[in-house]
C-alpha cells in the first residue's frame, strides 16, 4: 500500500516553520498543530509561537524576524516578517575552509563534444556575428538573418553539423569611460564570446567612431584577426548595406571549415555549467535547486566544472559557501565582493535587502535571506576551488563562483563570456530562457508548473516535492540530461528559438 505524502515539508528539526506541499485549509492538522487560515502552496507555516523580534529559521539558518507576535499554525509571510531592526545585518561566521572535504574517487563519464583544432571542446557549433557597440546591432542582426531558418531556408541547407548563425546585439559600448570598470567587463564579455568553443568562428561589427574601439578591444583581449575572426566598421565599409554584404561574404567563407565536425567521446572535465535560477518560489530550495546542487557534486566527481553565481541572490548565505573554500584567500574574494556589493547599492539609491521580486513572495519567499539559503543549494557541497569577477575566463575545475548580478540574462551572459557551455537553470514561477551559443536546460521546482509550462521545461524537479523520487536520484537525473544536451540534443528553449535577444553584458558605470 502507497503511503500518503504528508501535506507539509519539514526541512531540519530545529526550523521554526514547514513548508505547505499544497493549499492547506485553517483547521488542518500539522504536527499536532491546527492551522490558522489558509497557506498557499510553498509558503510557511509555523511550528510555534514566536514573539516579535525572534529570529525565524528554515534551513536551520535564520531567514529573517518575526516583525509582530507569531501563533503556532500561523501563515509566516511579508506580514510579519522581515529583515528585522538591523535589516540582517547579524554576525554571521565565515569559518574560512572549515567545511573542506576529501575529494571523491574521480569518475569517467564521457559525452558527444566536438573538438577543436586548438583542443578546446564544444558543445554547439555556431558562427557568431557580435556588435561592438548598439549603432552596429541592426547591420549585425542583418547578416544572422540572411542564414535564419525563416528568411533563407536553404542558406545553411549545404551545412548540416552547423547549428546556425546567430547575432548578439547589445545596448551598450559608447557613452563611457573608455578605460573604466565598464569598459573593462564590456572588452571582457566580448572576447568571452569570440573565443567560446562553442563558435566555429566570429565576426565583430562595430559603427568606427564609439568608445569600444575594435582594434583597442584586439589589443587589450590579446586577439588577432583570422580565419576565425573578422572584425569591420560600417564608416570604413561605406554603409549599411555594404557592411551586411561583407558580413555575409565572411561567414559563407567560414562555413565549409565550420560544417567539417563530427562528434566524438570527450571527457566529462570538458563540460562547465552555469547554474542560474529565476522566478523562485518556496520550492525551489527544497526540490531543483538540491537537485542540481547534486547533478553539480557528480560533474565535478567527473573532473567537470560549475559555476554558480548571482551575487545578489546569495547574500546572506554567503558563509555557507566560505566555509568550503580551499583556501582562506578564495573565501576572502567572495566576501569582498558582498562588500563590493553592499557599497555598489548604497551610492545608487538601493540597498542588498530589496530581493525578493512579487512573483518570489508569491511563489513563498519573503526575505533575501530565505532566497539565498535556497539559491546556494545549487551549488551542492563540493569545495569551492574559486572566485572570479564577471566575465573572466574560468580556468579551475570544480565548484567555482562569479560574481554576477542576479538578473538572469546578465549574469549567464557573464558566465558564458567565462566558458561555460551548458546553463542550467531553475525556476518555480516559470521562465523562457536561452542564451546562444550554450545550451540551457529549464528545471522546473513544481508539477503544476512543469504541467501549466512544460513546453518550456526540461525536467520536472517537482517529482521531488510529490514523494516520487529522492533529491539524489533527480540529480543522477539531471547530470544524465546535461550530458545529453552536451551530446547534442536540443534543449526546449533551444526548439523555440531562444539565445539571440538574451545576450545582456553587465553595464556598470555612469552613461555619458
Amino acid at each position: 500500500m502507497t503511503t500518503p505524502v504528508q501535506t507539509y515539508i519539514r526541512l531540519h528539526p530545529a526550523d521554526d516553520v514547514v513548508i505547505a506541499r499544497s493549499q492547506l485549509m485553517s483547521g488542518n492538522q500539522i504536527e499536532g498543530l491546527a492551522v490558522r487560515g489558509l497557506i498557499p502552496p510553498g509558503h510557511k507555516i509555523a511550528t510555534r509561537a514566536m514573539a516579535a523580534g525572534e529570529p525565524v529559521r528554515r534551513y536551520n539558518q535564520i531567514i529573517g524576524f518575526a516583525s509582530q507576535a507569531i501563533a503556532a499554525g500561523e501563515h509566516v509571510h511579508v506580514h510579519n516578517l522581515n529583515m528585522g531592526p538591523e535589516k540582517g545585518n547579524f554576525a554571521r561566521d565565515y569559518a574560512f575552509c572549515a567545511d573542506l572535504k576529501p575529494a571523491a574517487p574521480k569518475q569517467h563519464a564521457t559525452f558527444q563534444g566536438i573538438v577543436r583544432a586548438d583542443g578546446r571542446v564544444a558543445t554547439r557549433n555556431y558562427i557568431g556575428i557580435l556588435s561592438s557597440v548598439n549603432c552596429s546591432a541592426t547591420a549585425a542582426r542583418a547578416i544572422a538573418d540572411h542564414f535564419s531558418k525563416i528568411n533563407n531556408p536553404s542558406a545553411l541547407a549545404n551545412f548540416p553539423n552547423v547549428d546556425g548563425v546567430v547575432a548578439l546585439t547589445h545596448g551598450t559600448g559608447c557613452g563611457m569611460d573608455t578605460e573604466g570598470t565598464g569598459m573593462q567587463i564590456l572588452e571582457r564579455t566580448l572576447a568571452g564570446y569570440a573565443t567560446h568553443a562553442n563558435f566555429a568562428g566570429v565576426v565583430v561589427v562595430g559603427l568606427g567612431c564609439e568608445a569600444n574601439q575594435l582594434q583597442t578591444w584586439l589589443a587589450h583581449s590579446g586577439l588577432q584577426e583570422g580565419s576565425t575572426l573578422h572584425t569591420f566598421n560600417i564608416q570604413d565599409t561605406g554603409g549599411t548595406a555594404k557592411t551586411v554584404k561583407k558580413g555575409i561574404e565572411f561567414v559563407q567563407r567560414m562555413l565549409p571549415v565550420a560544417n567539417a565536425v563530427q562528434r566524438v567521446p570527450c571527457s566529462v572535465e570538458h563540460i562547465t555549467v552555469g547554474l542560474q535560477c529565476g522566478g523562485s518560489d518556496g520550492y525551489s530550495g527544497i526540490s531543483a535547486n538540491p537537485a542540481l546542487g547534486a547533478a553539480v557534486d557528480l560533474l565535478v566527481q567527473h573532473g567537470g566544472t560549475a559555476i554558480l553565481s548571482e551575487t545578489p541572490e546569495i547574500y546572506g548565505a554567503e558563509h555557507l559557501l566560505t566555509r568550503r573554500a580551499v583556501r582562506r584567500e578564495v573565501g576572502e574574494k567572495l566576501v569582498e565582493r558582498i562588500r563590493w556589493w553592499e557599497h555598489y547599492t548604497e551610492i545608487n539609491q538601493g540597498e542588498m535587502n530589496n530581493n525578493p521580486s512579487p512573483g518570489n513572495k508569491a511563489g513563498g519567499l519573503t526575505t533575501i535571506l530565505e532566497k539565498s539559503l535556497g539559491a546556494v543549494a545549487k551549488g551542492g557541497t563540493s569545495n569551492l576551488e574559486a572566485v572570479y569577477e564577471y566575465a573572466e575566463p574560468v580556468k579551475a575545475h570544480g565548484f567555482v563562483y562569479m560574481d554576477t548580478p542576479g538578473y538572469d540574462p546578465v549574469s549567464a551572459t557573464g558566465q558564458v563570456a567565462g566558458g561555460a557551455n551548458v546553463i542550467c537553470f531553475t525556476t518555480g514561477r516559470g521562465s523562457a530562457y536561452g542564451c546562444a551559443p550554450s545550451p540551457s536546460l529549464k528545471l522546473a521546482t513544481n508539477t503544476a508548473l512543469w504541467q501549466k509550462q512544460e513546453e518550456d521545461m526540461d525536467i520536472n524537479c517537482g517529482e521531488i516535492v510529490d514523494g516520487q523520487v529522492s533529491i539524489q536520484e533527480m540529480g543522477e537525473r539531471i547530470f544524465q540530461h546535461i550530458l545529453a544536451c552536451a551530446s547534442g540534443q536540443l534543449s526546449k528553449s533551444e526548439q523555440h528559438g531562444y539565445g539571440q535577444n538574451e545576450f545582456v553584458p553587465w553595464q556598470v558605470g555612469a552613461v555619458m
